[in-house]
């Protein structure tokens, strides 16, 4: 079990907030952190890392991290920590990247092997690509066997087919290891595929905390499908208007009455639902 009650002032753009967080995380539960940019995502998983000060306790398996006498420095906390960039040693080959966060030869080659990076231990970072280079950073953040792994957006970078891959892997990791996972995302269909537990974090404090079918699903009434979206653009074609909206990394065309059109304005955040509706579905 992980007890958390932390605390810190942050400043930001739109200036000073409080982090106040405390949270209970089972042994092995994988959880999702989600919430708008400078909710103090990447902040409270610095502060478990030991790489922010905070006031308050943190309490991982019956071990004191943090509290009111003491803060336990990083290296001494079992965690693993994934960046959204790679930090590997540019002058180390794939293998030597990981033994030198610990000797164990076997582990390594094992974890290797799970991300199918054997064919590549010999090789240096520059000569992979960012897939490649992200799989040894979750490697060698494995290679302490941590208690705690924290990813902030490591898959951020990465094409959707590489993203799915290694969503993949870090799954396997994550069961192999029976390791406590806290990964920051904004993807909701990367939270519903990994994630046992989402936690919605706005400025600064838990709003929301669930099964990802509960705080992800968000449809109203008899409605069937639900989306977010931003209106980009409103057109005229003959008769009838269009609004053109962006969903995610898709643009579509939904046609809206002369009443709806009234109250929209160009940039205005929308949410789009239907009670009716037929989907054709199909594989691509």
């Amino acid at each position: 079990m992980i007890e958390i009650d932390v605390e810190k002032k942050l400043y930001g753009a739109n200036g000073t907030m409080k982090l106040d967080v405390t949270l209970q995380i089972a042994q092995g539960e994988f959880i999702a952190l989600s919430g708008k940019s400078g909710s103090g995502k990447s902040t409270f998983l610095r502060i478990l890392a030991g790489l922010d000060e905070a006031k308050g306790e943190i309490e991982v398996s019956g071990k004191s991290w943090l509290n009111r006498k003491k803060t336990l420095p990083p290296q001494q906390r079992e965690i693993g920590f994934v960046f959204q960039d790679y930090a590997l040693f540019e002058n180390m080959s794939v293998l030597d990247n990981l033994l030198f966060v610990s000797k164990d030869l076997a582990l390594a080659q094992k974890l290797l092997a799970i991300t199918e990076l054997t064919q590549l231990k010999k090789q240096f970072p520059k000569r992979l690509s960012g897939g490649q280079k992200q799989r040894v950073s979750l490697c060698r953040a494995m290679m302490r066997r941590p208690k705690l792994l924290l990813l902030d957006e490591p898959l951020s970078a990465l094409d959707a087919v590489m993203r799915a891959k290694l969503q993949q892997e870090i799954l396997t990791l994550h069961r192999e290891f029976a390791t406590t996972t806290i990964m920051v995302s904004h993807d909701p269909s990367e939270m519903y595929r990994l994630a046992s537990r989402v936690i919605i974090l706005d400025n600064g404090t838990v709003t929301d905390d669930g099964m990802p079918k509960d705080i992800l699903l968000k449809t109203k009434g008899s409605q069937k499908f639900s989306f977010e979206g931003e209106l980009l653009e409103i057109k005229e074609v003959d008769v009838i208007k269009i609004a053109i909206v962006a969903i995610g990394q898709q643009i579509v065309e939904i046609v809206v009455s002369d009443a709806e059109v009234q109250n929209l304005q160009i940039g205005d955040k929308l949410q789009l639902s239907t009670k009716a509706f037929s989907p054709i579905v199909s594989a691509f």
